[in-house]
């Protein structure tokens, strides 16, 4: 760069001084060709960008600033420093030789190149040498230097400066470093001339103003220049104390247009040449980085080299003989002089764009300058960086540069330059021989050196440019395999994303359908709904001629709390099977042929072992896993949580399908595809729900592990309705994922488990662990029938599932005895042994049968059949609906042959005792569902061998009809022979003797594909297999889980028992007193309400009141009856009453708090019927009122609260259901617009319906119909979800609390006024017609009791187990009755007033009654001292 700015300023200056001359046009198109094609970046820019500041200068600021910053690159004085210095040195000094004598000899060079330029140029293109080492050059840098170099060296004319052009052209650094021939040629000239102006520089110094910044300091001027005793050491010491602000201001600042250039320049000086173009090469010591800027050329051998812009430049020379510097100047010098003459006079063509001149001139122009002005002003510049590298290098440069004896050249240098400010004698000390012989010999060297370094460095550049190559070729290849791999997963995600879309569309697609399912499903029920509305004979269309229209029924699905299936409600898909003919006995094979050829269709399948299970910490709150698990599930969103495949389990039917989880909701949309589902009977289809299934989150009640098929994939659901429903699904995996996006119910409320996912997640063994139903049991908290039913429940027994039917055991023996005497053991079977081996001789036969087993296929058993399988239920349920159509479709639309239907009761036990293939224990109906027995639809069941005909089930001779059996039957359930013994048979079914040793020794073992684990169905992959495998466990049926693996603890007596409040012994001490106290208030108005809500846990257990002028009293309840040794007996406490009345009202004081002065329709006769207090005893609701509301007051203040309006004329009846927890229940009002509307009281917010935001208009739960007349009295059983209403002239009506009517309860002829109903848990409706007479009704409307009484009675109350009836009328005698006969058990002694209500309190020992003279009266009363147990032992 620093060259080429020369050559410029060379130019420049011809231009200005040589316009007249000529030269002929080749050498004048060689020159343009030269300069157009050695232009570079910064020739490119506008001619006010050039560096070119000040053409008179040898080296620009710029170019002195690289120069500086090449050699003071590094701070280590490292021998490649070294080197470089001394090329510096070498290339200042031949620049400043040459500009010397430009300005000596202008005329000369100038006629000299105009006169030889055409024969040089000849020459330089003729010459092999020279085209030779052009072309070695050429090729040494072919892949580094742009093509206009390489263009320079083909057209640049061949000069000779006297050294040598190779020399020259690798001195100088750069794209255009070759075009330096046109420097200096022929030293001897100038040594002769410049010798004759040191004494006219000397001069002119002090006449030249400009050049006074370069005066050395005092100092160096202090040291006389004669002294020739000084060392360097002594010279650099005085040179080096001077300032440096000395040096640096003779320098003058130049500006620059470009703001980065600009702040280049504001850097110190020897840092001035540190901009973007700068790079700097590193030290030897770290090759790995290097950036290598050195050029080499040889003839040869080339070194390596960087792209032309680079501006620090260092030089290197080739490996020749030729002698550097020609110092004698003979005969190289002329031609060559000539030719560089003749090259530098081509620039002044009027062709060549003018070069703007940018530094300012002085006011002399050039031409009157003297020469050495002229020098000082060239030089000044330059002067000043040799001074630098002098000092600086001066220990290297003494010992390099000596004389041709020996003697230390650098000393004259630094002396000439302490003594004097003036270039000319610098410029004449580097003209001398043993100058330019030592920088000559020297700098060969150190160029020498230059270029070994460059081609080391040239080597290992190109081996960091091969693996940077290669580093970038694998870059560059894992980068392509990226964007392959990218590309790849990119369209993958695209196909993935399609198909999500089209999975979400489908899905959505599903959903839709299966809404439309679910609306039309709806739509039919709602239709058929209305239509049985309006078609009864007590509807809108109904007549009395329908009453001779056959009625079909079926079961409903409702449970009660005890989980018992006994409401029957109309059934529009019924039909006497009139078509359907019996099988033939030709028709059934032998059970032991079928269990044989089974048994060896299949070997054996590798029974899994049990392992311990490991046990759950079911205490306390949700694990971390299971909170996790749930917060997961809480972060999912969109329409649909989860999705899975499942099959829908219903007792006939399985149905594929998909289940679909929301976040509010389940759905389940059955697969019409499948050809399995395409199969299955119409019939059974309209009595299977849940094919299009919706179910609210907010319904959920309890969801349960379940079993099916004998793997763990099930799970049912329980719901608010009292129905449930049960999913199969894949895998177990699948049933978690399904239970953590349910709600957090667990098993429900009832078992005393806390309400956790993971407890619907726990295994049977560890519910039944964890819960508290077998202390409560133990301690005769639950009867047997429910303790037996919570075993099923959690043992994966369900209704869902023939093949898993709740099991229940034979309890009596005796079924052909006149009477039936519950005190006889003989009467009772012994529940230490299974069915199979109650006979001894059977028994005998099946221990045989084990021992003498030689299938080795499979494991050895007792029995061939099981005691619960699906085709035994059926057996026993084949009379009533929907099992008459599930048992049609399982039999191939045939009934079973006479012989073989379960027609008997006492038949069907001979045979479990006698037939080796019958073991059949019983299911829970044969305990609370008579209708099970009736053959009500009429069906054709064949006749017997006997010639007798298969109707009804014959009944024990003890038992006169179906409803005597049931609660014999339940009565010997419940006895102490059963009691004492039932943890036997429990061990048998669900305990320890299940399987194993204990099995063995008890007779107790059945085929192994009925226990649970015996087969892995996932681990059979031929589909064929794994059909038959699961055939042959549904026929075979299934053993229910196993509970326990110890003995059951057996229940505690009722001895052991007598002490505790409720034992059947706890009144013996207080039987003489039926009367405990009589409570008179002031106010003589008849008692006509008493609500007793006296459970310990209310805030305020108390006995409300209501008279007939509707003034309450809130009579706190104190629990004072206990026996000595009862659990709080205290003598204080028997000494007091158990009422305390209202002090508000004994007082007189607060009356106003406890009147209603609202007033009540004057018409209204004040009842029991038209008052109702909550649960808790806080709030009291009225009917009655002008304006057709019932109202709603607090019992604290007195004050209204809420009216609630709803019907069309005066609301005549309120009712209350059972409360929950919560305090929820239902209210039922009754009016005389002949309609009753169910409301719903929420005992959280304490209003009517449950938007507390509402509360002004609530909306009914249902509106019931069907009367049409004033309804004057009602009763509603949430557990049974009835309501039953009487209206003034008759009839009761039967309706179902969601508003289906379902019947009409028809007493005698003369039984037409209902005024009193009541009704029971255990399924008895009492109703009272005027007149004294009582009907007994079964829930399902059958009559199965009546009486008349010498009484106009008042009240009725049902005792809690609906076995007792109290009641009460206008003579003021209270009686206990049989509900189920109506056999009158007790009568109190007679009071003089007559009862108007009654009430019992929670523990069923106090009868409180409202009389007419305003008073109350507490009885004691003991409903167990008549039962028949108490009667015949105590």
């Amino acid at each position: 760069m620093a060259v080429r700015n020369c050559l410029e300023c060379r130019q420049r200056h011809r231009d200005k001084g040589n316009k007249s001359s000529i030269p002929n046009n080749k050498t004048q198109e060689i020159l343009q060709n030269a300069v157009t094609s050695s232009k570079t970046a910064i020739e490119t820019v506008p001619s006010n960008l050039s560096p070119i500041k000040d053409p008179d200068r040898l080296l620009q600021d710029v170019d002195i600033n690289r120069l500086r910053a090449v050699v003071f690159r590094d701070v280590d004085d490292s021998k490649q420093v070294q080197f470089l210095a001394l090329a510096v040195v070498y290339f200042i000094s031949v620049l400043m030789v040459s500009k010397y004598r430009d300005i000596l000899e202008p005329q000369r060079e100038t006629a000299r190149i105009s006169s030889q330029s055409g024969r040089s140029l000849r020459q330089e293109i003729n010459s092999p040498t020279r085209k030779e080492t052009t072309l070695a050059f050429n090729s040494s840098r072919d892949h580094l230097v742009p093509s206009e170099d390489l263009h320079m060296d083909s057209c640049l004319p061949h000069t000779d400066s006297g050294i040598g052009d190779e020399q020259i052209a690798s001195i100088l650094n750069g794209s255009d470093l070759d075009q330096s021939a046109g420097g200096p040629d022929a030293m001897s000239e100038l040594i002769s001339v410049l010798s004759s102006e040191v004494k006219k520089s000397q001069e002119s110094l002090s006449e030249s103003p400009s050049v006074d910044v370069l005066k050395p300091p005092s100092s160096i001027i202090s040291i006389s220049q004669p002294n020739k005793g000084i060392n360097v050491k002594q010279i650099l010491k005085s040179l080096v104390a001077a300032p440096v602000e000395g040096i640096e201001t003779g320098l003058e600042p130049v500006s620059y247009p470009d703001p980065a250039a600009k702040a280049q320049a504001m850097l110190p000086l020897q840092f001035h040449s540190f901009d973007r173009s700068v790079v700097v090469p590193v030290k030897k010591a770290s090759p790995g980085s290097l950036t290598v800027n050195t050029v080499g050329s040889s003839s040869s051998t080339s070194a390596g080299l960087t792209a032309g812009s680079t501006p620090n430049i260092f030089a290197t020379a080739s490996i020749t003989s030729k002698s550097m510097i020609n110092t004698t100047g003979a005969t190289d010098a002329a031609p060559s002089t000539s030719s560089s003459s003749s090259f530098v006079s081509g620039a002044t063509s009027k062709n060549l764009p003018a070069v703007q001149t940018v530094a300012p001139m002085p006011e002399d122009t050039v031409e009157n300058m003297s020469i050495t002005t002229k020098l000082e002003r060239a030089l000044e510049k330059v002067a000043p960086l040799l001074r630098e590298i002098f000092v600086d290098f001066a220990p290297f440069l003494s010992r390099t540069l000596l004389g041709s004896h020996g003697q230390e050249l650098l000393i004259e240098g630094l002396v000439c330059m302490k003594s004097s400010t003036s270039v000319v004698e610098l410029v004449m000390l580097l003209c001398s021989q043993e100058w330019q012989n030592s920088i000559q010999k020297n700098a060969g060297l150190a160029f020498i050196e230059l270029i070994n370094e460059g081609r080391l460095l040239c080597h290992a550049m190109k081996d960091h440019i091969v693996r940077v190559a290669n580093e970038a070729e694998f870059i560059l290849n894992r980068q392509r395999a990226e964007d392959v791999h990218k590309h790849a997963e990119f369209e993958s995600n695209c196909a993935q994303y399609a198909a999500d879309r089209r999975e979400e569309e489908k899905m959505c697609d599903h959903l839709i359908s299966a809404a439309k399912h679910r609306d039309h499903v709806t739509a039919n029920q709602l239709k058929q709904k209305i239509v049985n509305i309006l078609t009864n004979k007590h509807g809108a269309w109904g007549t009395l001629a329908q009453r001779q229209l056959h009625d079909f029924w079926r079961l409903d699905y409702w449970e009660d709390d005890l989980r018992r299936r006994r409401r029957f409600v109309r059934n529009p898909f019924g039909s006497t099977h009139l078509d359907v003919s019996c099988k033939s006995l030709q028709e059934y094979g032998s059970d032991e042929d079928e269990v044989v050829k089974s048994m060896k269709a299949f070997r054996s399948q590798t029974t899994s072992s049990q392992n311990p299970e490991t046990e759950l910490m079911l205490e306390g709150e949700d694990d971390a896993a299971s909170l996790l698990q749930e917060k997961e599930m809480d972060n999912l969103g969109g329409p649909v949580v989860l999705c899975s495949p499942a099959q829908l389990v219903a007792p006939a039917l399985v149905a594929r399908g998909t289940l679909s989880i929301t976040t509010t909701e389940i759905y389940f949309e059955v697969d019409e595809d499948d050809p399995a589902f395409k199969r299955v009977e119409s019939k059974v289809l309209a009595y299977t729900e849940g094919l299009h299934g919706k179910w609210m989150f907010s319904e959920i009640r309890a969801v349960f592990p379940r079993r099916y098929l004998l793997q763990n994939t099930a799970m049912e659901v329980f719901m608010a309705n009292r129905t449930s429903v049960m999913f199969n699904f894949p895998d177990q995996a699948t049933v978690k994922k399904v239970v953590y996006s349910l709600p957090r119910v667990g098993v429900g409320t009832s078992y005393g488990l806390p309400q956790a996912r993971r407890i619907s997640l726990a295994t049977p063994r560890q519910l039944f662990k964890s819960s508290n139903m077998t202390q409560r049991w133990q301690r005769r908290e639950i009867s047997n029938f429910e303790y037996l039913m919570f075993l099923n429940t959690i043992a994966g027994r369900t209704y869902n599932d023939l093949n898993q039917y709740p099991v229940f055991p034979w309890v009596l023996t005796n079924y052909d005895s006149e009477e039936l005497d519950l005190t006889l053991p003989g009467n009772f079977r012994d529940l230490s042994k299974p069915v199979g081996a109650l006979n001894p001789k059977r028994a005998a036969f099946y221990a045989e049968r084990y021992e003498a087993w030689e299938n080795d296929q499979t494991p050895p058993c007792h029995y061939s059949s099981h005691y619960s399988t699906a085709a035994t239920s059926l057996h026993w349920l084949v009379r009533i609906e929907p099992f008459t159509t599930f048992f049609l479709s399982a039999n191939n639309n045939k009934f079973d042959h006479p012989d073989r239907t379960f027609s008997a009761i006492a038949r069907s036990w001979r045979n479990c005792q006698r037939d080796t293939s019958d073991v059949k224990e019983l299911t829970p109906e044969f305990y609370y569902l008579p209708e099970m027995f009736v053959n009500s639809n009429g069906y054709h069941l064949g006749m017997r061998d006997d010639r007798t005909m298969v109707c009804d089930v014959d009944l024990p001779a003890w038992a006169k009809k179906p409803e005597d059996f049931v609660r014999m039957n339940r009565m010997a359930l419940e006895s102490e022979f059963v009691s004492c013994q039932l943890h036997q048979w429990i061990d048998l079914i669900f305990g320890y003797k299940q399987r194993g040793p204990e099995a063995v020794r008890a007779l107790n073992v059945f085929h192994y594909l009925t226990y649970e684990g015996a087969i892995n169905l996932d681990s059979i992959t031929e589909p064929s297999l794994r059909e038959a495998t699961e055939a042959q466990i549904q026929s075979f049926g299934q053993t229910p889980s196993q509970l326990l693996i110890e003995p059951h603890p057996p229940r505690s007596s009722a001895m052991h028992l007598c002490f505790l409040p409720q034992s059947p012994l706890m009144f013996k001490d207080q039987m003489q007193q039926d009367v405990i106290m009589v409570l008179k208030f002031p106010s003589n108005s008849p008692v006509t309400h008493v609500a007793a809500n006296t459970l310990p846990h209310l805030t305020i257990p108390a006995v409300v009141t209501v008279t007939c002028s509707r003034l309450f009293a809130v009579n706190r309840w104190h629990n004072t009856v206990g026996l000595r040794g009862a659990p709080g007996y205290s003598l204080e406490q028997a000494h007091h009453l158990p009422i305390e009345m209202d002090s508000l009202v004994a007082n007189n004081t607060g009356s106003n708090k406890r009147q209603i002065t609202d007033l009540v329709d004057q018409s209204i006769q004040i009842t029991t019927h038209c008052f109702v207090v909550t649960a808790d005893n806080r709030y009291i609701l009225v009917c009655g009122f002008w304006d057709k509301s019932f109202r709603v007051y607090s019992s604290e203040t007195g004050k209204l609260s809420q009216i609630v309006f709803g019907h069309w004329d005066v609301v005549t009846c309120l009712a209350r259901s059972e409360s929950y927890i919560g305090g929820d229940c239902y209210i039922i009002s009754g009016s005389r617009d002949a309609t009753l509307l169910l409301w719903y009281w929420s005992g959280r917010h304490h209003i009517i319906g449950d938007n507390p935001s509402n509360s002004d208009y609530p909306a009914p739960r249902a509106v019931l119909t069907g009367h049409d007349q004033e309804v004057v009295c009602v009763s509603v059983c949430a557990e049974l979800g009835l309501v039953i209403s009487g209206a003034k002239e008759g009839p009761c009506l039967v309706h179902t609390i969601t508003g289906d009517l379902l019947r009409a309860l028809e007493g005698p002829d003369h039984y037409q006024c209902p005024r009193l109903i009541s009704v029971s848990s255990e399924g008895h409706c009492i109703i009272y017609y005027e007149r004294g007479r009582f009907c007994n009704f079964s829930i399902n409307g059958k009559l199965l009791a009546q009486m008349e009484v010498n009484d106009s009675t008042r009240a009725i109350l049902l005792s809690s187990d609906g076995h007792n009836l109290v009641t009460g009328g206008d003579n003021g005698v209270v009686e206990v009755w049989q509900a189920c006969d109506f056999k009158q058990l007790y009568i109190y002694p007679g009071c003089d007033a007559g009862v108007r209500a009654m009430d019992l309190s929670h523990d069923q020992r106090t009868l409180i009654t409202g009389m007419a003279s305003g008073s109350i009266v507490a009885f004691n009363i003991d409903f167990n001292r008549w039962h028949y147990e108490h009667q015949n032992k105590y």
